[in-house]
């Protein structure tokens, strides 16, 4: 049974991360992490228990998908060591850049209406954080990345112009 929320939970951040085909929402991830890199070193099976250990009262986890969360906690800490990390992939990937503002909600709308309407299988991410958006070396927001390359870069394509991009990605 899940514990009350407390006043401190508000403070805690949610965390987008991947779970086998899906995105899910992890409450708490990031102190989570701190709190576990301050244990010293750990074999990664320890990390990803004493991640699990501490997830698991501010989250929904499913008691068959405990393992599948705990790797993915794994993954997520070593990214925030900085570590090389192996990415699940399941099918083709759009990654929508920006910060938020009303262009890149317009160009999610679209790409979300367009696989919905299109009946496409494709994971979409949306990456706000700045650091990450700079790693994709883009110099004009919103972006789309599909299958790790960079597709649209400053602007918002007519919906044909989508439409003709997202035909072109792998069934």
């Amino acid at each position: 049974m899940k514990r009350p929320l407390t006043p401190c939970d508000a403070a805690l951040e949610v965390t987008q991360i991947s779970l086998g085909k899906f995105q899910v929402g992890i409450t708490g991830l990031k102190q989570a992490i701190e709190e576990v890199k301050s244990l010293g070193h750990r074999s990664d099976q320890e990390i990803s228990q004493a991640l699990f250990k501490r997830l698991k009262p501010r989250n929904y986890i499913p008691a068959g998908a405990a393992a599948d969360y705990q790797r993915a906690f794994l993954r997520e800490f070593k990214r925030a060591l900085g570590d090389p990390v192996v990415e699940e992939q399941h099918g083709p990937v759009i990654k929508i850049l920006g910060p938020g503002c009303p262009n890149c909600h317009r160009l999610e709308q679209m790409v979300m209406e367009l696989l919905s309407e299109m009946g496409l299988p494709v994971q979409v991410e949306l990456i706000k954080d700045v650091n990450a958006i700079a790693a994709y070396g883009v110099l004009g927001l919103p972006a789309i990345i599909m299958n790790n390359q960079v597709r649209v870069m400053g602007l918002v394509p007519t919906r044909e112009e989508l439409k003709k991009l997202l035909s072109e990605l792998p069934a």
